[in-house]
Formats: C-alpha cells, sequence, structure tokens
C-alpha cells in the first residue's frame, strides 16, 4: 500500500452496505454483503479523479484486515478482490474454506 494511504482508515457503513475509503474528497468503495461472521465482498468501485493512484488496491486490503482483525471469513465474489488474493496468497487465510472457488486462489 502506498505511504500515502496508511494513516487513512476504512468504514463499514452498515447503511449502505459498503466498504468505503475516502481520498481528497473523493469514495472509494467495496459493496458487501453479511451473513453471521461471513462477509461477501460483491463489487468494487473508485472514482474517475482516483485512477491510477493505487486506491482501490488500498481499499481492498484495508478492508482484508477490518475483516481478519474482526473475526469475519471471505467470499470473494467480486473479480478484483480475487484476483488481488490471488496475487497476494497470504490473504487466503480470510478466506472461507467453503468459498466454492476456494482451492483455484
Amino acid at each position: 500500500m502506498k505511504e500515502e494511504f496508511v494513516t487513512l482508515e476504512v468504514v463499514k457503513n452498515t447503511d449502505t452496505k459498503r466498504f468505503e475509503l475516502t481520498v481528497d474528497g473523493y469514495t472509494a468503495f467495496i459493496d458487501y454483503a453479511e451473513e453471521g461472521k461471513v462477509i461477501k465482498l460483491i463489487h468494487t468501485e473508485s472514482p474517475e479523479e482516483l485512477a491510477g493512484r493505487g486506491v482501490a488496491t488500498a481499499l481492498i486490503e484495508k478492508s482484508l484486515m477490518y475483516i481478519e482483525s474482526n473475526g469475519y471469513e471471505l467470499f470473494p465474489l467480486c473479480p478484483l478482490v480475487y484476483a488481488y488474493i490471488k496475487r497476494h496468497p497470504e490473504w487466503k487465510r480470510v478466506v472461507s474454506m467453503v468459498f466454492p472457488a476456494y482451492d483455484k486462489l
């Protein structure tokens, strides 16, 4: 994660069902669904104004840290999150073993 994002906090917005990261007044988000202690990350979106700065990557990393530190298991349904975990297999530790594509990560 880029140094400029380290101190920023990800917000789990329970009203919109999104993990949100605000940078320079713009908010990138990941839609989620929660069932018990399982969080399904569904869709990641970052405003065009933040493109190419690594905001989506920081958002994914911070969301994964939140999931882990709060004792959740993950279903990475969002293709971007899935690809991130595939590139960073150490994060497979938060993926639920019953996730259908677990063995492909």
